[in-house]
């Protein structure tokens, strides 16, 4: 009785790990939980939980987890080099801005009017142009 228990059971060990038919760390994992921590529904739920998180994503639990961090963790990353980008461009156009603001009031007339000029010149050329 005892040989055909050990024939049966070095049968059905060969068989499982030889022909892979079941995936040796998706048990693994609950027979620890259950070793463990003696708690038999927790190492089912967590079975029958990463079961079907594998069947819908194709991915375990810890990698699908992993995963969606790092892609969090790169998305934060672009989000603060584009906010430093801007507020550098920022601080530049308001020095710019500061600058013009602080010219004399005579330097700004001087442009305006030189401005101006330029205007009326460029109007008369076409006007010159148009009428030859």
């Amino acid at each position: 009785m005892i040989k055909k228990f050990l024939k049966l059971s070095l049968f059905l060990t060969s068989f499982l790990f030889l022909t892979g038919f079941v995936p040796l760390p998706a048990v693994l994992g609950p027979a620890i939980t259950v070793a463990t921590s003696g708690n038999l529904v927790k190492a089912t739920a967590q079975l029958a939980i990463d079961y079907e998180f594998k069947k819908k994503t194709g991915k375990s639990s810890l990698n699908y987890i992993t995963e969606e961090v790092s892609k969090n963790n790169e998305e934060n990353r672009i989000n603060k080099d584009f906010k430093n980008l801007i507020e550098k461009r920022v601080k530049i156009v308001h020095q710019k801005l500061v600058q013009q603001n602080n010219e004399p009031k005579i330097i700004k007339d001087f442009k305006l009017l030189v401005e101006k000029r330029v205007e009326l010149t460029h109007q008369k050329l076409i006007k010159q142009k148009i009428n030859q």
